[in-house]
This record gives structure tokens, sequence and C-alpha cells, in this order.
């Protein structure tokens, strides 16, 4: 039988759907055939170098068609691609690449001056262009013969919202089972060859554009669960992003759904469409999902008018468990902060002693089932996110939640992002939907700075909508006025853009590094105040 793994499933969808578009990018479409010939050359020059199985393999690029040869030809090696985000500094990179133990990079030209810098000891480099396209044109196509099992790891690197690398280590099979299936419904997986004559039988298969790159895991997972389903993944591979550009894509391919990361892109996506409507009809378009942080409720709103009769779903989910709640929008408003999921009977909250939460009880979120093995290299961290209660397996993913009596889930925000000041604990997403429910907001990032009284005091960042007079003590005051005087952020810093990850989540690293910076120079807030001034109050 067949391996339940992911170049299988590639291999098999190949051989009964050849002439179906697998991948369509800004440039062109590639049917199931061209990707698995692609794949299948890249992989074999890999092992023509020596690759061993589970070697791994920086994929260091931009959002471009070779980040899915790179993807599929590591996989079809036995080799694990490991996913750089080419936008960090040169010290984040630093720190990714130490989390890893690459032997060689598949790296754009514009990022080689990185890796001479960093000097890092790769055994090999490709560099996309003439030289990556000789190598791939010279090895074989045919498929190459390695042996793969289910078990074969497959490894997403994210630093998530705090900076710190984490690579978290999935089983293929699992992976397929966790994150992957979700197109077909969770429904049972009869076998690879079940999954392409499945595929085979329909005329057509789903259209999935991608709201972000390929370096991030979100968009990555997006393009397998397209595999999975027999469906066609939509990769934007414009040098920036812009609503106008991905609309345009999504209507020249036909995409039945888009996916959005967070506020950040979900809001100029939904201006754009409220004022083209005759130029991007989106006749194909059945749903639009969020992937990243959710989404707060005036985003929401414009997205309904933008995207009216077209299924909206906030879904959550983690590298560490794939997929694990989702709200479909039933157009009621939400409360400032709110983030309410549907979840199954895999997902439960525990009390730090371990034992099941009651309803409205706060604890930490935890999935079983099928989920990542831990992190690459980190056992501290590994021991921290799975647990054996009772005999089962649970990754706690590091997310603090609360069970309603419904039997959804509330999601409050990361344990690791917690303020404390003076005897409060505050969530900061509670914050930011507040900020972000006012009527002059762009975007906004609620985090704790130290503080030498208080241990640590609110601090937020908001970006305004353009030629507005909304001042820093004006939004203080709406925090106040909505969740009373502890939730009132004692320091506000007006900025040209909030920091964000490619996930689309806010970047707290990035957030308390900037702040500290605007505080050091003497940076201003509009109300007249210098943030020293701001940061004496309480």
């Amino acid at each position: 039988m067949i391996p339940l793994t992911l170049p299988d499933i590639l291999e098999a969808m190949a051989d009964a759907i050849p002439d179906r578009p697998a991948v369509i990018t800004t440039e062109r479409a590639y049917t199931y055939a061209e990707i698995d010939e692609r794949a299948s050359r890249l992989a074999n020059h890999l092992l023509s170098i020596g690759l061993e199985p589970g070697a791994q393999v920086a994929v260091h690029a931009t959002n471009r068609i070779e980040w899915v040869d790179a993807l599929y030809g590591c996989l079809k090696a036995r080799t694990i691609p490991v996913n750089i985000n080419h936008a960090y500094r040169r010290d984040e990179l630093a720190r990714t690449y130490a989390a890893t133990d690459c032997v060689a990079a598949i790296v754009s030209p514009e990022f080689t001056a990185d890796l001479d810098e960093l000097d890092l000891k790769l055994e090999h480099r490709v560099v996309l262009g003439p030289d990556y396209d000789a190598k791939v044109a010279a090895a074989s196509k045919e498929r190459p013969t390695v042996g793969r099992t289910p078990g074969d790891w497959h490894i997403i690197f994210t630093t998530g919202t705090t900076g710190t690398p984490k690579g978290a280590v999935w089983r293929q099979e699992d992976l397929i089972w966790a994150a992957l299936n979700t197109v077909r419904h969770n429904a049972p997986i009869p076998s690879v060859a079940g999954l392409a004559a499945e595929a085979a039988a329909r005329a057509s298969g789903v259209v999935l554009l991608a709201g972000g790159p390929l370096l991030h895991g979100q968009s990555q997972l997006l393009l397998l669960r397209a595999l999975v389903a027999g469906g066609t993944a939509v990769l934007d591979t414009s040098p920036t992003f812009s609503a106008e550009a991905f609309l345009d894509l999504a209507e020249k391919t036909g995409a039945t759904a888009i996916t959005l990361l967070g506020d950040a892109q979900a809001r100029p996506v939904a201006a754009a469409r409220l004022t083209g409507k005759k130029r991007w009809p989106l006749r194909s378009l059945a749903g639009v999902s969020n992937t990243a942080a959710p989404l707060s409720d005036g985003v929401l709103s414009v997205l309904r008018n933008a995207f009216a009769r077209r299924v909206i779903v906030d879904s959550y989910g983690t590298l560490e468990t794939g997929v694990t709640g989702s709200r479909a929008d039933d157009g009621s408003p939400l409360a400032p902060g709110e983030a309410r999921f549907m979840v199954g009977p895999e997902v439960q909250v525990f009390n730090p002693d371990l034992t099941p939460a009651a309803p409205g009880v706060e604890g930490l979120l935890a999935r079983s089932g099928p989920a990542a093995l831990g992190y690459y290299n980190d056992n501290a961290r590994s021991a921290t996110a799975i647990k054996v209660i009772d005999n089962r397996r649970w990754t706690f993913p590091g997310d603090l939640a609360r069970r309603e009596e419904d039997g959804s889930i509330s999601l409050l925000g990361r344990a690791a992002t917690l303020v404390r000041t003076g005897d409060l604990q505050i969530h900061p997403e509670t914050i930011e939907g507040v900020l972000l429910a006012h009527d002059d907001v762009v975007d906004a990032a609620v985090f704790g700075m130290p503080h030498p009284r208080w241990g640590q005091q609110v601090a937020a960042l908001v970006q305004l909508a353009p030629s507005v007079e909304t001042t820093a003590a004006d939004l203080r005051k709406h925090a106040r006025d909505m969740l009373g005087e502890s939730y009132e952020p004692k320091l506000v810093l007006l900025v040209e853009s909030v920091p964000r990850t490619p996930a689309g989540t806010v970047d707290y690293r990035a957030a308390t590094g900037l702040t500290a910076d605007l505080l050091s120079t003497g940076g201003l807030s509009n109300d007249g105040k210098t943030p020293d001034d701001a940061a004496t109050e309480k």
C-alpha cells in the first residue's frame, strides 16, 4: 500500500488528474503533471549531491513557483524543507538558522549576501535563476525511489508573536489528518489511491487563494490542503501585497475561496472590493476565511458588506495543533476583543493543575489527537507543550481560553503576552479589540512595557486613518470608557504602521522594541505629552 505522505499524494494526483492546475501564480498556471516533474527533478538533484534522509534544506526565497518546487522536491527526496523568513533582520535570521540544522539552502539571489554575512556552514547552496535552472534541467525527471514512510518529518518554523524561532515537528501522516483534510470536511481518508480517485471523479477542484507567502506556515498548509483535495492553490507572487492585485488574481483564477491574514489584510481587501464590485464580480467565490489573528468586529462588518452572500469563516488553529476551531459569521455583533470558536470534543481548557476547567473559568487551551511531536531541538519547550493526561496526549500551544456554557471556546490571548501590572493580569487582545473598534483606528497593538513601580504597564501602538484629529488621549479615554480604568493603556504612541508577522499577527517583540526606541529618542504622542510623562501615570 502507498504510504500516506505528501509526495505520494502529489504523485497519485499527477497520475489521476495530470492536466488539472495544481498551482497558479500571478504569472501562469502549472498542472499536477508539471509540478510533479519539477519536484522530481529537484529531488534527484538533491540526492545527487549526497543529501541523506532527514537532511534539512533552507528555503530562503520570495513567493515564487520555485518555492513550491523546493517544498515538494525536498519531501520527495525525504529531506526536510525549512521555511526561512527573508524579511527578517540579520540577527533574526541568525537566530532562525541557529535553531535549525540546515546543510543546504535554496535561496533567491537577492538574499545571498545575507548568507555570506551570517557565515553559515552550509555544504550546498542553490541560487534561484540560471544556476538553479541548469541543475534542475540536468537532473532526471523520473520519480525517486527512497522508501518514504508516514512517519517522515515535516517541520514548520515560526517565531509566533514573541520573536523566538521554533520548529513544529510533524509526522506527515499526522499533519494530513490534523491540518490538511479540512477541504474534505475531515472525512475519513481511504488511501492515497482513494484520494486520487475521488479527485478524478470530480470535473474540477476547489481553487484556494492564499493571502500570505509560503514562508508563512499557514500558507504552506493552504497549498497542501489543495493538494489533499485534488484542488488548485493560487499564490500571489507579486513583489509586495496589493489588495487590488490580490482581487485581480481571485477574479482571473476563479477562486472559490480566499484566505486572509487578520485585520491588517482583510481591511484593505474589503475596502477595495466595496469600491470595485464591477471590476471583481467574483462569481466563483463561495467563501472568505481568516486564519491569523481573529477579525475585529469593525473589519468583520466591512467584510460582510464587501462579500455579501459569501460564507465568512474566522478560524483558529496553530502550527502545533492544526485546525482547532472555527466560527461561521452569522451577522451578530461581537463584543470588543471577543474571539469565540466552535470546537470538537478533542479541544479542552485546563486548570493549572491539568484538570478540566469548568465553564466560565479561564485556563490553558489544549488539543488531543494528531498533533506536532514537539519543537525541533527544544526539549524544554516541547515538555511544556506536550502533556499526557489520563493516558491521553494533549498539545498546549500556549493560548489562554475559556469554555462557554454552549460548548464553544472564547480565545483570550497568548499566555506569553499576558500583561501583569500591579496585581492585575490583563489580556492585551481585549484592549486591542476596543481600540480597533474606534472609527479612526486602522491598526493597533497592545502589550506590556517595563514599569519601575507596577512591574509592567499597558502600552499601545496605534495607526490612525489619514487626516483624522483623534489624539492619543482620546484613545486612552475610549478604552477607559469601554473597559474601565484598569484597562486604559497608560502609554499610547501613534505610529505609521504596527509591526506584524507574515502571519498577520502582532509582532510583540518588534512592537516593544519600537516603543523602547521611541521612548529613548523622546518621540511624542499627539496629546501633548511625552511618552515619559505618560509612563509615570497609573
